[in-house]
């Protein structure tokens, strides 16, 4: 199985990817989590990007806050998939990393997730890795049937609550 990349631009990015990591675990997905930054280690974030494929990764998550620069910078040096996570760490509540993350040039995709995504940005990287990986597909299914069952329940606690009496 291929493995995912969770790359963040600053370790203060940690608490936002955990659900990430978490996600990835739970699915039985290898990962590696790294810090390398767009803009303070261009030339390290930059060779792990080229390198990734022959590294055994089947997709990038690349998490980034404020200029967000790091899922570009990522998917301008290799054809994997990337996904972008954007991060809230501003003034602006993450949405000057939003745009940065999403507003690519043609060429150089980045799917991208919600402001602090983590968890989507987990389960779409393993949705990619799963197309070649039957029992990783059995797995995200059972993980959708999960939160169907979780819903479910809710449901009926809120309308047993509320019932007409």
């Amino acid at each position: 199985m291929r493995k995912v990349a969770v790359v963040m631009g600053s370790d203060s990015d940690l608490n936002v990817m955990r659900p990430c990591a978490e996600t990835l675990k739970a699915l039985g997905v290898p990962f590696c989590v790294r810090v390398l930054s767009a803009h303070r280690t261009p030339e390290e974030a930059r060779a792990f990007a080229m390198n990734a494929r022959e590294n055994g990764f089947g997709a990038i998550i690349a998490a980034a806050g404020k200029a967000a620069h790091l899922a570009g910078a990522m998917a301008a040096n290799t054809t994997l998939p990337v996904i972008g996570v954007p991060v809230k760490s501003s003034t602006l509540d993450g949405l000057d990393a939003l745009l940065s993350t999403v507003q690519m040039p043609p060429g150089m995709p980045v799917a991208t997730v919600a402001i602090d995504g983590a968890k989507n940005a987990a389960l779409l990287a393993a949705q990619i890795i799963a197309v070649e990986d039957s029992e990783l597909a059995e797995r995200l299914m059972a993980d959708r049937e999960a939160t169907k069952a979780k819903i479910l329940e809710k449901d009926a606690r809120i309308c047993a609550e509320f019932a007409e009496e």
